[in-house]
C-alpha cells in the first residue's frame, strides 16, 4: 500500500493531428498539476485537500472545459457543475449552474463542510457561495473568444457538441444534433489515495458547448460522474448522459465490493460495457493501484504511485 493519484483534462475524439498550441499547453498543465498532486501526497495531506487543490488548478487554467476555461450554453453564457467526495466517510457535494464562482470545486466543498445537504445549484449555489465568502467574479469573465467561437460553430453546424469535438468543414453537412455529447470532454477531475488508505474525488466542468441552458450532466451526480468508498475512487468523463444511464463511476465500486474484482478489471469492464467513444475514467484503489481506461480516442491524463511510477499521457499508450 503506498500513496497513489490520477488526474484528467477530458476524454473524447482527440485528433492524433492536433495541433501543438492545443496539445502543448495542455500536457505542461498536466505535468504541473501532477507535481502539485504528489507534492501534497508527500506532505501528508489529506487526499480530499489533495483532490480539491489539484481540480482547482486544472480549473484556473483557460484550455480545460472548466473554471477559467468554461465552454458556453445556446445563449452564450456559464454554467459551471462540479462535485467532491470523502471515500470512508460518503461525505460529498455537489453545485450547478454556477455563473460567477471562480472555484466550482471549493464551492461543492463548502456544501459537504457547511451544510446539511448534498447538492445546490443555480441561484441557490450562487448566494451560498455569496454568504460562505467564495470568489466571485462577473461572468463575463469566464467567456473567451476560444469560447465564443467554439459555440459559434456548433450553432452553424446545429448540434451540442463536446470540447474535442472537430469542426465540420464548409461543404459537410450536419447529421442530427448531437443531444447525447458531453461536456465531459474537456472536463476535469482528480482522484488521489494516501498510504493509509483514505480515499477521494474530485470532478468539475463548463458542460458542453451550445447545451440548453440548465441542463445538468454527470459531474455532479454522485456514482455517475464521481464517486469514492472505502475501495476506490472514480472520476469519469465522455457522454454525461451515457455516464448517468449507467452509473459508471459507482458500478466500478460495486463491482469491486460485490464481485471481488480488482481496480484495473472493474474499470475495464464498465469501459467496454459502455457504447465505444463514450467513456474515460481516472481510478485509484485503498491498495494504491492506479489505472485510466477509455474507449474513446484519446483522454488527457497523468498519474503517479509511491514506487516512483508516473505517466502522461492523450493518445493510447503500448501498455493500453
Amino acid at each position: 500500500m503506498g500513496w497513489a493519484i490520477a488526474l484528467h483534462g477530458g476524454a473524447g475524439d482527440i485528433p492524433l493531428a492536433l495541433p501543438p498550441e492545443r496539445r502543448l499547453p495542455r500536457e505542461a498543465a498536466l505535468h504541473q498539476c501532477l507535481q502539485i498532486g504528489v507534492a501534497a501526497l508527500k506532505a501528508q495531506k489529506h487526499p480530499l485537500d489533495v483532490v480539491e487543490l489539484v481540480v482547482r488548478e486544472l480549473e484556473n487554467h483557460p484550455n480545460f472545459n472548466a473554471g477559467k476555461g468554461s465552454v458556453l450554453t445556446s445563449r452564450g453564457t456559464v454554467e459551471m457543475e462540479a462535485c467532491i467526495m470523502d471515500g470512508n466517510t460518503k461525505k460529498c457535494g455537489a453545485v450547478s449552474g454556477l455563473t460567477t464562482v471562480v472555484n466550482a470545486i471549493s464551492l461543492a466543498r463548502l456544501v459537504m463542510d457547511k451544510t446539511p445537504h448534498i447538492y445546490l445549484a443555480f441561484d441557490g449555489a450562487e448566494a451560498f457561495a455569496r454568504e460562505e465568502g467564495a470568489e466571485t467574479v462577473d461572468s463575463s469573465r469566464f467567456i473567451t473568444p476560444e469560447n465564443i467561437e467554439r459555440l459559434k460553430q456548433a450553432k452553424e453546424a446545429d448540434r451540442v457538441q463536446i470540447d474535442y469535438t472537430q469542426p465540420l468543414q464548409k461543404d459537410e453537412k450536419s447529421e442530427s444534433p448531437n443531444v447525447n455529447g458531453d461536456s465531459q470532454i474537456g472536463t476535469v477531475g482528480c482522484v488521489a489515495v494516501d498510504e493509509n488508505g483514505n480515499l477521494a474525488s474530485a470532478t468539475s466542468t463548463g458542460g458542453l458547448v451550445n447545451k440548453m441552458v440548465g441542463r445538468i450532466g454527470d459531474t455532479p451526480i454522485i456514482g455517475a460522474g464521481t464517486y469514492a468508498n472505502n475501495l476506490c475512487a472514480v472520476s469519469a468523463t465522455g457522454k454525461g448522459e451515457t455516464i448517468m444511464r449507467g452509473t459508471v463511476a459507482r458500478d466500478v465500486a460495486a463491482l469491486m465490493e460485490y464481485k471481488g474484482l480488482s481496480l484495473k478489471e472493474a474499470t475495464a469492464y464498465v469501459v467496454e460495457c459502455n457504447p465505444r467513444g463514450d467513456v474515460g475514467m481516472v481510478a485509484v484503489s485503498a491498495k494504491g493501484e492506479v489505472t485510466m481506461p477509455f474507449n474513446t480516442t484519446g483522454m488527457f491524463r497523468a498519474c503517479a504511485t509511491e514506487d516512483g511510477y508516473s505517466e502522461v499521457g492523450i493518445w493510447p499508450s503500448v501498455q493500453d
